[in-house]
């Protein structure tokens, strides 16, 4: 089943069933999926919510109307699962070869903005101060019910469905910042697309492969130009093992998104400038369309626009250390 947010002519948010043909069922007196998953009971209990398409007239074409993120996640936390992105990332970053050692223990996440989460085909405007913009393809899963201390046994209860995220990335605001230490902030911090819809757990488990992983062909495309292809199923732990990493020691809650981290092969432009070692294709400007495709899944597509200025703000001030 495929769940979508949505505006319609009124532009009051609305949440749908999703037919083959594009129609949506809108579900009545549910205005979010994230209040809906809130409820509690994971997968069982939104096929059921689901179901109440069947007691209600169609609505309209999704062409017709504005798609929202298909939820407003409470917490993102996304991860860094491909081992080819890690290579050509180290390379275009520090211009070191292969991928630290510590990578293969854990799959590591970091935590970026749910404030900041735009719908597929929403305008992205390029982050204050920034002039090298970077798209990421990735598949994020959501959480359904809540659980900790899970195992991956326990987890796969626990992912209630999948949806398309585009991780936008101001390479040179990252880089800077990271050289303090404290991981990705504000190149991370003002835009991430989720989307078109959420497509249910259950829908996907056709593309599962006999590791566990979940074999979705990837494309990323600029402009109508194919520049990066990868299959999910390239990603070295399942979602499974995220999530129950993801909750060691603490909560995953429902509507908590856990991106894959960037596939290999032209995931990103900051891989192709690693591995080519000059800025081929060019960072993202203005007017430029990113078209980000997953099988099973669908598509987004956002064009950048320009964005506000940075305030201005001083530098640190070196200050006396008196005491008291």
């Amino acid at each position: 089943m495929r769940f979508a947010s949505y505006e319609y002519r009124d532009r009051r948010r609305q949440v749908a069933v999703v037919e083959a043909d594009g129609t949506l069922y809108p579900l009545p007196g549910v205005d979010s999926l994230t209040g809906l998953l809130a409820e509690g009971g994971g997968l069982p209990e939104l096929l059921d919510a689901g179901s109440a398409k069947l007691d209600v007239p169609a609505g309209p074409h999704v062409s017709e109307v504005r798609l929202l993120p298909p939820l407003q996640p409470p917490t993102v936390r996304d991860f860094v699962t491909f081992e080819e992105h890690v290579e050509g990332i180290r390379r275009s970053v520090d211009g070191a070869a292969g991928v630290p050692e510590q990578w293969y223990a854990a799959p590591t996440f970091y935590f970026t903005n749910p404030y900041a989460v735009y719908g597929p085909h929403d305008d992205i405007p390029v982050p204050p101060g920034s002039s090298v913009l970077d798209f990421e393809l990735e598949v994020a899963a959501v959480i359904g019910k809540e659980g900790r201390d899970l195992t991956p046994e326990q987890a796969r209860d626990h992912i209630v469905g999948y949806t398309v995220f585009n991780d936008w990335s101001a390479r040179d605001l990252q880089s800077a910042e990271m050289r303090v230490g404290l991981g990705p902030c504000k190149g991370k911090d003002t835009a991430t697309t989720l989307g078109p819809y959420l497509v249910t757990a259950d829908e996907l488990e056709k593309y599962r492969d006999e590791d566990g992983f979940l074999r979705l062909a990837l494309t990323a495309e600029i402009n109508g130009e194919v520049v990066g292809k990868d299959l999910l199923s390239n990603m070295s732990w399942t979602f499974e093992e995220m999530t129950a990493y993801a909750s060691r020691g603490t909560w995953v809650r429902p509507g908590d998104v856990l991106g894959s981290g960037t596939c290999g092969n032209g995931g990103c432009l900051a891989e192709l400038w690693g591995v080519r070692g000059r800025r081929d294709p060019a960072p993202l400007r203005p007017g430029d369309t990113v078209t980000l495709t997953v099988e099973g899944i669908g598509s987004v597509s956002n064009t950048v626009v320009t964005g506000p200025g940075p305030v201005s703000l001083p530098v640190a001030r070196r200050r006396p250390r008196e005491r008291p």
